[in-house]
């Protein structure tokens, strides 16, 4: 297997990108209004953070009903796992978390490297 800061293709490994994927479960009486407060903060972050590279994001709409819980999708990507890295600690990050726990039920976070077929 290879590890995860491992070169692939032609990308050196300090250069390849995170995906930080990010699922909420907010508790049954959080008010919408906070939730789209939330969610607006989410949206902002790459404003006020360097290094994140993309964002997308989205309620979930799966008829699957394996969900958990879970409603609202964040995939941010990083442009390496420094830039990650930085944006854990940073003010506007613990900022957002301090707005969020109050009404969060459950959260899943996976990092991951984009696969290559290189």
């Amino acid at each position: 297997m290879t590890p995860p800061d491992a070169t692939r293709g032609s990308r050196a490994a300090g250069e390849t990108p995170v995906r930080h994927l990010v699922l909420f479960r907010f508790r049954g009486d959080a008010p919408e209004a906070e939730i789209g407060e939330i969610e607006t903060m989410f949206r902002e972050l790459p404003q006020h953070i360097d290094g994140i590279s993309a964002l997308e994001w989205g309620p979930n709409h799966s008829a699957e009903g394996l969900d958990q819980g879970f409603t609202h999708c964040f995939l941010l990507t990083f442009r390496n796992a420094a830039a990650r890295d930085d944006y854990l600690p940073h003010p506007a990050h613990l900022a957002f978390v301090a707005r969020l726990k109050p009404v969060l039920d459950g959260v899943l976070v996976v990092d991951y490297h984009p696969a290559s077929d290189d």
